[in-house]
């Protein structure tokens, strides 16, 4: 990628998580000064626990690789943008079946090198309080608090939450493997049982080359009299209350386990805990529900309980983890805890570029202008930078890149109009977002539909890169 050479040009970012490595990167590769402000180790957060820019604070899983998958779709496009934050997530990868699972320490400390090393970044470990003065990006996340948060909400629509919560994490030499078997999922949808909980033989057929490998989780086997009795031990068990100023909203692909046993007493089944795809070897039988654990670290050393999110009081989430046989011995190196998310009204707040309203040269990016996800955040610190490095360099406002790709679809989520009673909330990537394939005049299996939704995108994303040439 060809420096910059015109006259020197500088920004401001705020914030050293995805999004803001992110933007800060993709404008220093473009020859754009940058003083990306990160207050961390010097002032902390309920949820971090580095001073590492770009640290994962929830789970350590990216989701999906697959090429049909819109997490899939999404990744393969910020490989195509040259992305510093999943380059340094591939580079730090740990097992995880279909999943991009990385060692979070690892992760964090390959982006913060970069970053430290690039000659157009200058990093000060200083608490921002204010909106600074353009040109600048704010990507402090949805932890911001204080001043700062006050200011974004003044005049601009009141900033809104929801509460997020943290799984769980084990010392792997401390499971009691007695009672454990290692497998990955498979295609759940080559199970021959017409009920996919049916505790039975698993004649499913074993994975093709182009699915998950078998062996990359530890997973926890439960009766039905254990699954049962887990289930009534959530429904019972001292919660963290909120607020009692603020209702508990939570966001739906990151319920609390608690939140899923109230809902219903085979939803955990149905979700996080359920055992479709597995076989455990003592028995030759699917068991009636299971804990899966995936590698924390490059080592095998931790491991986190997946879709373990919990609320639960620490004293309640030892008593209850360790009554699970495999887990009966357990050390936990992090416990669940919850914290909340704050987030803006993007469409009422945020002009097309997302630059606040209220403050004209400044934009918003990641999980604060109202995406949800690892990837997703990073997407939009992406374009943010890919933005404003256009705007300092050729003084134009950039191309949209079209709603047929993850990109496109997740901006155009952000910025729909919506009515003043219309309900906002954070989105994930999925493919609902995407438009419909035109109709080839006969019916396409969903397999294939994916599949060609995918390619799509990709190579309008391709074009679109080609078509802005932001990398000369």
């Amino acid at each position: 990628m060809a420096p910059y050479t015109g006259e020197e040009k500088h920004i401001t970012v705020v914030g050293g998580g995805l999004a803001g490595s992110e933007a800060a990167w993709q404008l220093a590769m473009r020859g754009i000064a940058v003083t990306l402000f990160e207050m961390r180790p010097e002032v902390m957060t309920p949820a971090h626990r580095t001073g590492h820019l770009g640290e994962l604070v929830c789970s350590n899983s990216l989701k999906a690789v697959r090429k049909d998958n819109a997490s899939g779709i999404l990744k393969k496009e910020m490989e195509l943008g040259k992305s510093l934050i999943l380059e340094s997530a591939y580079k730090s990868r740990v097992p995880a079946g279909g999943a991009l699972a990385v060692d979070r320490a690892l992760m964090g400390e390959r982006i913060t090198d970069a970053i430290e090393n690039h000659p157009n970044i200058e990093i000060r470990r200083e608490l921002v309080q204010c909106i600074p003065q353009p040109p600048a990006i704010i990507a402090t996340g949805p932890l911001t608090e204080g001043p700062l948060a006050d200011e974004l909400s003044s005049g601009a629509g009141v900033p809104l939450y929801f509460y997020d919560a943290i799984a769980p994490i084990v010392e792997t030499d401390t499971i009691d493997h007695d009672h454990t078997f290692v497998a990955s999922r498979w295609d759940e949808k080559k199970t021959k049982s017409s009920d996919p909980l049916k505790t039975e033989p698993d004649t499913t057929p074993s994975p093709s080359a182009e699915e998950p490998q078998r062996g990359d989780y530890i997973n926890c086997p439960l009766s039905r009299d254990e699954y049962e009795a887990f289930v009534e031990d959530l429904l019972n068990a001292d919660k963290v209350p909120p607020h009692p100023f603020e209702e508990p909203k939570y966001f739906e692909g990151c319920l609390p386990i608690e939140v899923m046993a109230a809902r219903g007493p085979d939803v955990l089944r149905y979700g996080p805990m359920r055992p479709v795809g597995l076989r455990d070897p003592k028995t030759g039988r699917r068991p009636y529900a299971v804990i899966q654990l995936r590698a924390e670290n490059s080592q095998g050393t931790a491991h986190n309980l997946v879709g373990f999110q919990t609320r639960l009081l620490y004293g309640e989430q030892k008593r209850i983890f360790k009554k699970i046989p495999a887990l009966r011995n357990v050390n936990f190196l992090r416990l669940g805890s919850i914290h909340r998310n704050t987030y803006l009204r993007a469409p009422d707040c945020l002009n097309e570029d997302f630059t606040l309203k209220k403050a004209p040269g400044v934009r918003v990016t990641g999980l604060l202008c109202g995406v949800e996800g690892y990837m997703e955040s990073t997407a939009m610190g992406w374009l943010t930078g890919v933005m404003a490095a256009n705007e300092l360099r050729a003084g134009n406002v950039l191309e949209l890149p079209p709603v047929t790709t993850a990109t496109g679809s997740l901006y155009a989520y952000i910025r729909r109009p919506r009515m003043k009673d219309e309900p906002f909330a954070p989105t994930n990537m999925n493919m609902s977002l995407l438009p419909p394939l035109e109709s080839p005049g006969k019916k396409i299996k969903k397999s294939q539909r994916r599949l060609l939704t995918a390619e799509r995108a990709e190579k309008d994303f391709e074009s679109w890169l080609e078509r802005i040439n932001i990398d000369s």
